[in-house]
Formats: C-alpha cells, sequence, structure tokens
C-alpha cells in the first residue's frame, strides 16, 4: 500500500476508513486521515473487562474527521469504493455499538451504554 490508498483499519478498540498521507519504505507504520468510522471504540477499562467497579470507567470518542493516526502497517487493508460519509457512519457505528450493549443487561454493558450516551452527546449525532 502507498501515499493515497484507501484502507480500512483499526485504531485501538475502533475500526475505521481512511487515506494513507504518509508512509515511509520500510516503515512499520503509516499516517492515516480518518474518513469514516467502521466500529465504534469501546467504553470501560480494557484492563478490567466486564467490571463496573475501577478507578477510572474511561469514555472513549472515536477518532475525528481527517483526524490523522500512526497506525501499525499490520492493522490496515485495502479499501475499494466511496467512503461513507463520517457522519453518518459515526451515527450508524454508534447505534450498533448501543444496540449490542442494549441487549446484554449486565451492569457492565449498563455503564458501558451510559458511557457511550455521554459521547454521543458530544458528537452531537
Amino acid at each position: 500500500m502507498e501515499n493515497g490508498d484507501l484502507v480500512r483499519c483499526t485504531y485501538k478498540t475502533g475500526g475505521y476508513i481512511g487515506e494513507i498521507i504518509s508512509q515511509s519504505p520500510g516503515s512499520k507504520t503509516a499516517v492515516v486521515k480518518i474518513l469514516a468510522v467502521t466500529k465504534h471504540p469501546r467504553q470501560g477499562d480494557l484492563h478490567n473487562p466486564n467490571q463496573v467497579d475501577v478507578p477510572l470507567f474511561h469514555e472513549r470518542k472515536a477518532l475525528s474527521y481527517t483526524e490523522k493516526a500512526n497506525i501499525p502497517v499490520t492493522h490496515l487493508k485495502p479499501f475499494e469504493g466511496d467512503p461513507p460519509s463520517y457522519e453518518e457512519s459515526l451515527r450508524q457505528a454508534a447505534d450498533t455499538y448501543a444496540a449490542e450493549l442494549r441487549s446484554n443487561d449486565s451492569d457492565f454493558s449498563k455503564a458501558c451504554f451510559s458511557a457511550l450516551q455521554r459521547v454521543r452527546e458530544e458528537y452531537r449525532v
């Protein structure tokens, strides 16, 4: 893959579609400009999965439109076609994650759902 290519990628717990804007030959990472969201990042403490009573229950936002992220090339896969609009893709990814959380009645899922709702208020989607 080279500069200008569209890619699917993962960054931390989120999934994205983006454009490679910088990659040095032989480099293990590439700078990717984010164009759409395919999977919303997970909420909560990833080091203590399924636990609510932790020192910090993380609220994670998706990377923003045109934000640049340094992503390992092993996390990049080619993407063909036109990426969806950022706003619609963010809304769909958040809706999918919310539905997943609502389908589980655990305290952890409820806490993650609350955290996601707070993040969505900041997105205004």
